[in-house]
């Protein structure tokens, strides 16, 4: 398959990524950072969604049972900060941010780079978080160029040092 295939460019974007994902119910909307998104199948299209579900996106993202998945740009290192550090539950974190509906519904951040449209299709406890497998129904770029946010280019914005242990397999 040739890389001009659309479907095929937008799913490698699709790196270990940074990402913002936007969820709404009954008309309440919120998004949240992620760096836990894979691609796990072509054929129907199919994303992976790691979500922690003490995160305040979590009711809504099960009882909306659909999300959007903005992929931040190279440059957008304090949205993914904004998303990943301010609680829905104190601020509207999309408040001041330029964002649209998907054809699902839910919201795009309109800088990103690309976005896929998601329907939940199962879930799976996962550790502290719980994967969420979803179809893909829809995507686009945003943006006619440019590069990824790496999560390994955030440093520890997540504050994850203090969750992960010192070591493996003790």
């Amino acid at each position: 398959m040739s890389l001009e295939n659309p479907v095929k460019r937008l799913f490698m974007t699709l790196t270990q990524g940074v990402y913002v994902v936007g969820v709404v119910d009954d008309g309440r909307y919120n998004a949240f950072t992620a760096s836990s998104v894979m691609q796990v199948s072509l054929q129907p299209p199919m994303l992976a969604l790691a979500v922690n579900p003490g995160n305040a996106s979590y009711p809504l993202l099960i009882a909306g049972g659909i999300f959007a998945v903005t992929v931040l740009q190279s440059d957008q290192a304090a949205l993914a900060d904004r998303f990943g550090n301010l609680s829905a539950k104190d601020d509207d974190k999309l408040a001041g941010v330029a964002w649209h509906d998907s054809v699902s519904g839910a919201p795009v951040l309109d800088e990103g780079l690309s976005y896929f449209d998601c329907r939940v299709i199962s879930k799976l406890p996962a550790g502290d978080h719980v994967v969420i497998l979803a179809e893909v129904t829809g995507g686009e770029f945003l943006q006619p160029r440019g590069r990824p946010l790496r999560y390994d280019e955030l440093g520890d914005l997540d504050g994850s040092n203090e969750l992960l242990p010192d070591r493996l397999g003790d």
